[in-house]
């Protein structure tokens, strides 16, 4: 408390504003994740994954084999939320694929692929 000429005041100091120090996939996105990578592996499309978090963007890679470069790779970056979508899916050669504000629409090519081997 400060004392003023109009008695006493109150001064208010904001925060500073929190910054993560990693982006990270929430529970339901996770699980929509998991649940395509589990059919693909069903499938025998893939057989590995990883996870990697920075500051800045979330990445799920998805391996056909180990120790290759990842055949699919979806990426959460949330500066990107405003712009063209904070989903991205990559292929296997980092290609863009599909970008987006929603999950399941980024992932609608994976999805495709896995109802082409099902129905040969």
């Amino acid at each position: 408390m400060v004392s003023g000429p109009a008695g006493p005041s109150a001064s208010v100091v904001p925060f500073p504003p929190r910054v993560p120090l990693q982006i990270g996939f929430d529970r339901m996105e996770l699980q929509r994740i998991l649940d395509l990578y589990g059919r693909m592996v069903a499938a025998g499309l893939w057989r590995d994954y990883a996870m990697d978090f920075d500051k800045d963007a979330a990445h799920f890679s998805a391996f056909r084999r180990a120790a290759e470069r990842p055949q699919a790779r979806v990426e959460k970056r949330p500066a990107l939320r405003g712009k063209q979508g904070m989903w991205t899916l990559f292929g296997e050669a980092g290609q863009i694929l599909k970008r987006g504000h929603e999950l399941a629409n980024v992932l609608s090519p994976l999805e495709r692929k896995l109802l082409k081997v099902v129905e040969d």
